[in-house]
C-alpha cells in the first residue's frame, strides 16, 4: 500500500507540475480552444487573477505530492481544482475526461490513504 501511494501521488504531482509550469512560464503554446470551451476560457481569462492563482496552488500542492510532505493538506487544497477540471471536460471537452477521471481515482486513494489526518476534521 505505501509503494502504491508513493506512486500515485508522485504521478499526480508530476501531472500537476507539468499543468503549472507550462502556464506559468508560458513553455507551450495550447492550441486555441472553439465553441463553448472558447466561451469558458475568454470568461477565466477576462477575470484576470483566477487562472495565475488556481496554477501557483496547483504547483504548490504537486511540489507537496512529490516531496511528501504535507499530503494530506494537499490532497484537500486540489479536490475543488480536481472537481472544476472534471466536470469542464464532462460538459465542455470530452477528450481530457480520462485524465480527469484519473485526478479523481488518484486524490481518492491518496486522501484515503492519509485518513488518520482527517479524523481530527470529524470530531464534534
Amino acid at each position: 500500500m505505501k509503494i502504491a501511494t508513493h506512486i500515485v501521488r508522485s504521478l499526480m504531482g508530476l501531472l500537476f507540475l507539468f499543468a503549472s509550469v507550462t502556464y506559468l512560464f508560458k513553455l507551450i503554446t495550447p492550441p486555441p480552444p472553439t465553441g463553448a470551451m472558447k466561451t469558458f476560457s475568454d470568461g477565466l481569462a477576462a477575470s484576470g487573477y483566477l487562472l495565475p492563482t488556481v496554477k501557483a496552488l496547483e504547483l504548490a500542492c504537486s511540489l507537496c505530492f512529490l516531496s511528501g510532505r504535507f499530503v494530506a493538506l494537499a490532497a484537500v487544497l486540489i479536490a475543488p481544482i480536481i472537481v472544476n477540471i472534471v466536470l469542464v471536460h464532462a460538459f465542455l471537452d470530452p477528450k481530457g475526461l480520462p485524465v480527469a477521471l484519473f485526478l479523481v481515482l488518484a486524490n481518492g486513494f491518496v486522501a484515503y490513504a492519509h485518513r488518520d489526518s482527517y479524523k481530527p476534521l470529524f470530531k464534534a
